[in-house]
């Protein structure tokens, strides 16, 4: 399975509006350099151009032409494949397949790869030998979700209760993304005399809350606004009513076990609420154990908001998208990639280097479980 020249094939994302790229042009240099074969195919949605990869060396194939690809290839992408296709799957894959945490579907989703005799080694879980995740998109999660509770809060201020925060689309880099916001947010202010927001975060101390921190910093919320809450402020368990009293809500956990819910139709239905944004970067939505069980959807770019149906407060909306480090794909797939470049660098031994050999041990204890629902 591995040892010698390894050939990877960069797929076209198919999940609408998602422009990052699981390799950018400088990774996929460094693979070539590396002694890799590369094959990158065309993409009707990518932030990076076909042209950016051929200048690096890498070879040009058509969207989609990984289902026909030699067997030996690694295809490597981000999002999970259209719902809609069921054919076994043939290849090694790498990405992201959310089929391990029991999400809906996940039994059809990783059945693919056993009925073709493929491999899943999920972006996900792939972790050092510490434990941690060699790559993510946390950073770039949380400062996109922290500009959507900001649009929305704004939208909010200036436009009427029936009215939903339209639609976004991928900014070509951070600074665009900052400069809207901020308009947004300055006509806001002029109308409501100039309070800003009250923002608080739960995952302050990871990689995701972080992001956020940092994008309300640099739109210009006075840090005082922003209150940082990680497993210690949670240990007592929720729901809490501090988060009720702040106007944006991000959710920045990663949800490994089942934990009392953050908030509750109970706790949100009150005449004081100030929450009105709830922005659910973790989006663990079809996860029986949510800890923010008041909406069923995930959310898109081109809809980024559901209202929850609440008797008491004012209008309270949900994001969840579960991609959104797309906002920036840019800074957030060269940031990912750039992280991801070690492990991969490793797939040549990839029987032996740890963090594939863990995540090849995983992908087996998963199609057992499905043997076990038979």
């Amino acid at each position: 399975m591995s040892g010698g020249q390894v050939t990877l094939h960069l797929r076209a994302e198919t999940k609408p509006l998602e422009a990052r790229a699981a390799l950018t042009p400088t990774t996929t240099k460094q693979l070539l350099d590396a002694g890799f074969k590369v094959f990158v195919e065309e993409s009707s949605q990518s932030i990076f151009d076909a042209k950016e990869y051929e200048k690096v060396g890498a070879t040009i194939v058509p969207e989609g032409s990984w289902k026909e690809a030699p067997k030996d290839r690694l295809i490597i992408g981000l999002k999970e494949l259209p719902e809609n296709e069921t054919f076994p799957l043939v290849h090694e894959h790498i990405q992201f397949a959310h089929c391990y945490k029991n999400q809906s579907g996940w039994e059809k989703v990783l059945g693919r790869f056993p009925a073709g005799n493929g491999i899943l080694y999920d972006l996900e879980f792939l972790e050092n030998d510490q434990g941690r995740r060699v790559a993510a998109f946390g950073f770039y999660a949380g400062f996109a979700g922290a500009a959507i509770g900001v649009l929305d809060w704004a939208f909010k201020q200036l436009n009427k209760p029936e009215e939903n925060l339209p639609g976004v689309t991928p900014y070509p880099n951070e600074t665009e993304l900052i400069e809207d916001v901020k308009t947004e947010l300055e006509k806001a202010l002029a109308k409501n005399g100039g309070k800003y927001p009250t923002a608080l975060v739960i995952g302050a101390l990871g990689r995701c809350g972080s992001g956020a921190i940092d994008f309300f910093k640099k739109v210009g919320i006075p840090d005082e606004n922003v209150v940082k809450w990680d497993m210690k402020e949670t240990a007592k368990g929720g729901p809490f009513k501090e988060i009720i009293e702040t106007n944006i809500f991000v959710n920045c956990i990663y949800l490994s076990q089942p934990i009392p819910p953050f908030v509750d139709y109970e706790s949100l239905n009150v005449d004081d609420r100030k929450l009105t944004t709830i922005v659910d970067v973790s989006a663990d939505t079809t996860n029986p154990h949510n800890p923010i069980p008041v909406y069923e959807i995930a959310t898109v770019f081109n809809d980024p908001t559901v209202e929850v149906k609440t008797s008491k407060g004012p209008k309270l909306s949900v994001c969840s998208i579960d991609h959104l480090p797309s906002l920036l794909p840019r800074e957030a797939s060269e940031f990912f990639s750039k992280d991801l470049m070690p492990s991969l660098l490793q797939l040549p031994e990839r029987d032996t280097a740890s963090v594939w050999v863990r995540a090849k041990q995983l992908f087996d204890k998963n199609v057992a479980r499905l043997e076990e629902k038979k």
